[in-house]
């Protein structure tokens, strides 16, 4: 047997082999992907558009820079950057196809078609070269990955010297009683939501528990350093529900 058929991970609260768990979230998010945005207000209240504001305000877009929005799905990300930076570029990849149709769908796409790449890959193995880009992003896709220290150590490994990594995904609240509340909306709430509004009860089940399997604020920090960044800090979003991470290439 290989490696990733012996060694095991996490699937929300389910313990899968390694080699099988891409192949679970890639279901998840065939199923979804036409309800990508919807699927993110019910898992935020329809915050997520505003944290991802917040994202680019400390982004602090430059014009010319080239941006890679790994997991980007239907291109949130990169069409926020690209109306801050002008004469920048986007690259945004994802394992699924089908979001990647679902992003080029949408009007931004068309209006800054000569300024975006759309491609399907690996967050664990880029198909880029070393030091190709200004700024790696991923948004709420990091905690769905199969090791998070391979995709780490790849948006380190593309980035520019001077280059800057953001994360931004569901995070821990730090106070208990809340994180208790948050718990009874996440499991009563979001997965019936899911089965009334998507009729798929199992991916926002399995969305609910990924987040709870993501490690916390201080323990995903020290990843980012241990992956070689620089001048690594995080913000709280909605007290925690999310946060943003941010690192250097130095």
């Amino acid at each position: 047997m290989s490696e990733s058929e012996t060694r095991t991970t996490h699937f929300g609260f389910q313990d899968v082999p390694e080699g099988e768990k891409a192949g679970m979230v890639h279901g998840v998010f065939t199923r979804v992907a036409n309800r990508y945005d919807l699927m993110n207000d019910l898992m935020s209240a329809g915050i997520h558009r505003l944290w991802k504001d917040a994202m680019m305000d400390w982004l602090a877009p430059r014009p010319g820079q080239r941006l890679l929005d790994v997991a980007g799905g239907t291109g949130d990300i990169a069409f926020r950057f690209l109306r801050r930076a002008p004469g920048a570029t986007a690259t945004v990849l994802d394992m699924t196809e089908s979001m990647l149709v679902e992003g080029q769908k949408r009007a931004g796409a068309e209006n800054m078609a000569d300024r975006l790449t759309w491609v399907v890959g690996d967050a664990m193995a880029l198909p880029f070269p070393n030091e190709s880009f200004d700024v790696y992003t991923i948004s709420f896709g990091i905690r769905n990955v199969t090791r998070i220290p391979d995709v780490l150590s790849e948006a380190y490994r593309v980035l520019k010297p001077g280059g800057r990594l953001m994360v931004l995904e569901f995070s821990q609240l730090p106070d208990p009683g809340l994180q208790w509340l948050y718990d009874r909306y996440s499991f009563n709430v979001i997965p019936v939501m899911g089965k009334v509004v998507a009729n798929d009860r199992d991916s926002y089940q399995y969305l609910v528990e990924s987040i709870r399997k993501f490690p916390d604020q201080e323990t995903f920090a020290g990843m980012i350093r241990a992956a070689g960044f620089s001048l690594v800090k995080y913000r709280n979003l909605t007290m925690g529900v999310a946060a943003l991470h941010s690192g250097w290439k130095i």
